[in-house]
């Protein structure tokens, strides 16, 4: 099989990775910058063109996209699937994923449980949106953030209303959503393929931090997820319509809590935590399911 890895950067740790996994398997496998390529929008004859030659051939596509290039890179991976290439994440997916309040939005449709979350436009709402979550301590998020980055934790009303009131003056949208303690700046990343989880991790923040991303110093362990933590993650993924998802979930008092869905979930962590080969799944789950022409969601948004 000829597969495509839609990534800016061959160095990293998850692109070299998938690279392996599927060489390992007997496939060729080329990496991709999609801002480097350019297309043929043309009826009945689609065509990507990458420094200078046209791709052709290709059967698959793993899209690892960067929330800085979502847009463009969506348009190429669209291409792909035009072309009739299979996409292990769609590239309606992964637009729904990025987007943070339409994500939540969908989750809450479904009925996957969630901490609450407020979102308004006025800073004349602000005390009612604080109410609204349960006020302080309470998170602020941005619906562009990625990583953490974003992510304040406002320990007071008067704080929260700061912050607010800061976001809006720069007109910025975000989410204002409960804090929630019992989780102890921990949580879990389950890594779903299909209609599995094939790897789970619980991730602490640092001493001083509530954040519990591994990049901004928490730490990783592998763990045992309950049947119902499993359940939500798988649910969260196909709500969202992702095959390949790092569901982000809080344990609290009333169950599991999902916090965010991820398009393109970093392997290194959950690799490293749990000794699973989560590329090599991957790759086994293309070669299960790759066919042409099979994309579902049929450019529905």
């Amino acid at each position: 099989m000829k597969i495509a890895i839609l990534s800016r950067n061959v160095q990293l740790y998850s692109t070299k990775r998938l690279v392996e996994a599927a060489q390992a398997k007997g496939h060729q496998v080329e990496v991709i910058d999609p801002l480097l390529c350019y297309m043929d929008i043309t009826s009945q004859r689609p065509a990507i063109h990458y420094r200078q030659t046209q791709l052709t051939g290709f059967e698959a596509v793993i899209p690892r996209i960067g929330a800085s290039v979502t847009f463009y890179a969506s348009a190429v991976l669209r291409q792909f699937e035009m072309m009739g290439v299979y996409s292990v994440n769609e590239s309606v997916a992964i637009s729904r994923s990025r987007d943070k309040l339409r994500a939540l939005q969908i989750l809450a449709r479904k009925g996957v449980g969630m901490p609450v979350t407020g979102f308004a436009h006025s800073t004349k709402m602000t005390a009612d949106v604080i109410r609204l979550v349960g006020g302080a301590p309470l998170v602020i998020k941005l619906l562009e953030g990625t990583q953490g980055k974003g992510v304040v934790l406002a320990e007071t009303k008067k704080a929260a209303e700061s912050v607010i009131e800061a976001f809006r003056n720069l007109n910025a949208y975000f989410l204002v959503q409960e804090f929630v303690g019992e989780a102890k700046g921990s949580d879990l990343r389950c890594f779903v393929i299909g209609d599995k989880v094939v790897a789970s991790m619980m991730r602490v923040a640092k001493e001083g931090e509530f954040r519990s991303n591994l990049h901004l110093g928490g730490s990783a362990e592998s763990v045992k997820l309950t049947p119902e933590e499993r359940s939500t993650a798988v649910k969260a993924a196909r709500a969202v319509g992702l095959n390949v998802a790092g569901v982000d979930i809080v344990r609290s008092s009333r169950g599991p809590l999902v916090l965010e869905v991820n398009s393109s979930p970093g392997l290194e962590g959950i690799e490293k935590a749990t000794g699973k080969d989560v590329a090599g799944k991957i790759i086994d789950y293309i070669e299960r399911n790759a066919k042409p022409y099979s994309t579902r969601t049929k450019g529905k948004g």
